[in-house]
């Protein structure tokens, strides 16, 4: 899926850079998703000011989710960008809509580092001598479900989110119900993050989705599982990621893809300038983790850790534009 996709992503590049830069007066309305997580946010937010002071565009974020968005993307073209799409959740429509040219990926790596899958609390990993997934299932008093303490909690995703199908498919493939597990619905990203927070607050176990880089799970000292070997993309895509599916197979989880997608229309006739700046834009691991830890401890907002990245990474972003666009930015700091 990764190699089909990337060769995709470097089709495009071509087709952008062969068909030279437009004008930033010429960029016009671009509508980009806003999905709900920390990161997203950031990178959703930075995208608008660097489109509109940069590029003279106009920009609606429209919220959105993994699932949701994807969907309206593919059926309607709008959101027209979706910054931070993990494509994990999407591999299958994702490939055909591309290949079918209704959707292109711009960037296949705008952070790099990025990892997700069933996590729990390093400590209790330590202390318990718990190193793979069967290791876990077969202790459910570590892990007890806030509702039944007789059995193990798993927290899921929320609805909406790709990793909630994946959870769920992957409870069965384990045969977890049957372990004296049962699934924890978080209700929301804030719910999940409290989940979290509370057991790192009260130094009590967790297990359960999420993903990194991300202040949260670096505070709460979470570590990805060892969930054995990935048991291939059709089991994957085919019913891991279908909630119908009655049979799926146990399997670790799928390598993350996490990519800079982009709607057919503005793919084709969007402003070449803005979708070379897309494709240019990558965050090292280090830095969105210092801008998460930002959010995290004063409380901001996706728009305030725009300003706040644009103002402190120079460095870091000046690469993604040209010269003329980079001094309208650093003007409207």
């Amino acid at each position: 899926m990764k190699s089909v996709i990337f060769g995709l992503a470097v089709a495009g590049s071509a087709f952008l850079f062969s068909a030279g830069a437009q004008a930033a007066d010429d960029c016009g309305e671009i509508t980009i998703a806003e999905m709900n997580w920390a990161s997203a946010e950031f990178i959703a937010n930075l995208d608008k000011v660097v489109l509109e002071e940069g590029f003279g565009c106009s920009v609606e974020l429209i919220p959105g989710a993994t699932m949701t968005t994807f969907a309206s993307m593919e059926s309607k073209g709008e959101p027209m960008v979706a910054p931070e799409l993990w494509a994990n959740a999407v591999q299958t429509p994702l490939k055909k809509a591309v290949e079918e040219g209704r959707m292109a990926v711009l960037n296949m790596a705008p952070i790099t580092g990025a990892g997700e899958g069933w996590m729990i609390s390093s400590s209790v990993a330590k202390a318990n001598n718990l190193k793979t997934v069967s290791d876990v299932l077969a202790r459910p008093d570590l892990f007890p479900h806030p509702e039944d303490a007789k059995k193990g909690g798993l927290v899921t995703c929320p609805s909406g989110w790709g990793c909630q199908i994946a959870t769920g498919q992957l409870f069965k493939a384990f045969g977890m119900e049957d372990k004296g597990w049962q699934m924890v619905d978080p209700g929301s990203s804030a719910g999940l993050d409290g989940s979290i927070e509370k057991a790192a607050t009260r130094q009590e176990a967790w297990f359960g989705y999420y993903w990194g880089p991300t202040v949260l799970a670096s505070k709460a000292g979470l570590t990805l599982l060892d969930m054995g070997e990935f048991a291939g993309n059709d089991n994957w895509d085919n019913c891991i990621m279908v909630p119908e599916c009655a049979d799926p197979k146990p399997t670790g989880w799928v390598t993350s893809v996490v990519t800079t997608t982009v709607a057919s229309d503005f793919f084709k006739n969007g402003p070449e300038a803005s979708k070379g700046y897309m494709e240019k834009r990558q965050f090292p691991a280090e830095v969105m983790n210092k801008m998460l830890v930002w959010m995290n401890s004063n409380q901001a907002s996706g728009e305030d850790a725009a300003y706040e990245f644009l103002a402190k990474y120079p460095q870091v972003w000046n690469s993604w534009v040209p010269a003329d666009v980079a001094a309208k930015i650093k003007a409207a700091l």
